[in-house]
C-alpha cells in the first residue's frame, strides 16, 4: 500500500467530540462570541485563525469558505471519525477549523473505502482517522474502490501464484493476519505457500470483521454461544469512574452496570493504554475543572447512547482479545522472494503510486468562494 499519508491534525480539541450535539453548541458559542472572546474561544494556530479563509473540504457542499470572522455561516453536519484506538467520535468538518484537514483523504472518502493505521498494530476503520494514530494508507486511490493503494503488478501476480482472483480486500486482510511492526514500519510478508495465504485470508477476514464493527452495511460482530453483554443496571446521574468485577464479569459505570464483560475485553490495550478506559476519559474531559472554553462544553447527563456505544465496544475487544493467540501464533511460512517481486514489477513501486491520484473531473470551492480544477 505505498501511498500513505499522515491523519487528520487538528489543531485544536474543540472541533471533536463524542457527542454531535456538543459540536452543535460549541458551534453555536464561537459565532455569537465576538471580538477578543472569540479569538479565545477559537485558539488560533499559526495555520488556523478567526481571520484566515479556507477551502471547502472535499464532499462537504455546505461548508463556508469566508472568513470565520466575517461570516460563519451555518454549523456543517457532523461526521463520523476515528480520534483514538476503536474510539469512534464526531467532527466539525470546516477546514477553517482544522490545522491539516488532508484534503486527499476526504476526495476518497466514499462507502467502499477503507482505511488502515499504523498505531503501531494495524487498526483498520471506515471512518477518517482524525488526531495522532500514525500513518493512514486508504484502501483505494480514487472513489468507487475504482484503483487501489497496492503496488501496481500485485494483484495479478498473487491471483496466479495463489490459483486464483485476489481483490485488493484480500490483501488487506492479509496484512492483518501476518504484518507486524518492524524497524522498518510495518513489515508484511507474503506467502509463497497457497495454503498458508488462504489460511491467512480467513483469519484476516476475521478480524477486519470485528474491527469494522458492522460498518458498511455490515452485521455487528457478536459474541459466540450467544452470549452478549447487557445493562444490568442503568447509568444513573454522572458516572465517576469505571470498575472491573473479573470475578462476576461486571463492568460498574458509576451506578450503573454491565454484565458479561470478559476479562479480555477490559484488559485489552492499544499503545500501552486500557481501551476502555481511553474510551471513558474521552467521555468525562468536559468535566474536567481545568478544561476551558469551548472544550468545558458536553452534555449534562450520561447519553443513553453512550451506553449503547460502550456495549458494542467491549464485544468488539472481547472478540480481538480471543483472536488475539491465533493471531499471535500465525506463520505465513515461506516467503515469496523480493526477486520474483523485482520481476514482476511490483518492487519497487514507482513514485506515481506513492502520491494520491490527480483528480480532473471534480469542482472545489476555495477560499472566498473561487473554484479550483484539481
Amino acid at each position: 500500500m505505498p501511498w500513505a499519508v499522515g491523519g487528520l491534525r487538528l489543531g485544536r480539541d474543540w472541533v471533536a467530540s463524542p457527542d454531535p450535539g456538543t459540536l452543535r453548541s460549541r458551534w453555536a458559542a464561537l459565532a455569537d462570541a465576538e471580538g477578543a472572546e472569540r479569538e479565545r474561544l477559537f485558539r488560533p494556530s499559526r495555520s488556523r485563525t478567526p481571520s484566515a479563509g479556507a477551502a471547502a473540504l472535499p464532499g462537504q457542499r455546505s461548508a463556508a469558505t469566508a472568513r470565520f470572522a466575517d461570516a460563519p455561516g451555518p454549523c456543517p453536519e457532523p461526521v463520523r471519525v476515528l480520534r483514538a484506538p476503536f474510539d469512534e467520535q464526531w467532527l466539525l468538518p470546516d477546514q477553517r477549523l482544522i490545522d491539516s484537514a488532508r484534503p486527499e483523504l476526504w476526495r476518497v472518502l466514499d462507502g467502499q473505502q477503507l482505511f488502515a493505521v499504523e498505531t503501531p498494530e494495524l487498526l483498520v476503520t471506515a471512518h477518517l482517522p482524525a488526531g495522532r494514530l500514525g500513518r493512514v494508507r486508504p484502501l483505494h486511490r480514487r472513489p468507487g474502490g475504482a484503483e487501489p493503494n497496492l503496488a501496481p503488478g500485485l494483484l495479478p501476480l498473487l491471483g496466479a501464484r495463489y490459483g486464483g482472483w485476489a481483490s485488493p480486500e484480500d490483501v488487506l486482510c492479509w496484512i492483518l493476519a501476518a504484518g507486524r511492526p518492524g524497524p522498518r514500519g510495518y513489515e508484511v510478508p507474503l506467502a509463497a505457500d497457497p495454503e498458508r495465504w488462504r489460511a491467512g485470508l480467513e483469519l484476516g477476514h476475521r478480524l477486519l470483521a470485528v474491527q469494522l464493527r458492522g460498518a458498511r452495511g455490515g452485521e455487528p460482530p457478536r459474541l459466540p454461544g450467544g452470549r452478549r453483554p447487557y445493562v444490568r443496571s442503568a447509568v444513573a446521574g454522572w458516572p465517576q469512574g469505571l470498575a472491573y468485577d473479573a470475578g462476576d464479569e461486571v463492568l460498574g459505570l458509576g451506578s450503573g452496570t454491565l454484565s458479561p464483560v470478559p476479562a479480555g475485553a477490559w484488559a485489552y490495550e492499544a499503545r500501552g493504554v486500557r481501551v476502555l478506559e481511553s474510551w471513558f476519559a474521552a467521555r468525562t474531559a468536559h468535566r474536567d475543572p481545568a478544561a476551558d472554553g469551548l472544550e468545558a462544553l458536553g452534555p449534562a447527563e450520561w447519553p443513553q447512547a453512550w451506553t449503547s456505544e460502550l456495549l458494542g465496544l467491549v464485544t468488539t475487544l472481547a472478540l480481538l482479545a480471543a483472536l488475539a493467540p491465533e493471531r499471535a501464533a500465525f506463520e505465513p511460512g515461506p516467503a515469496l522472494a523480493a526477486a520474483e517481486l523485482r520481476a514482476a514489477g511490483v518492487l519497487p513501486p514507482p513514485r506515481r503510486a506513492r502520491r494520491p491520484a490527480s483528480v480532473l473531473d471534480h469542482r472545489e470551492e476555495g477560499p472566498g468562494g473561487q473554484f479550483a480544477l484539481l
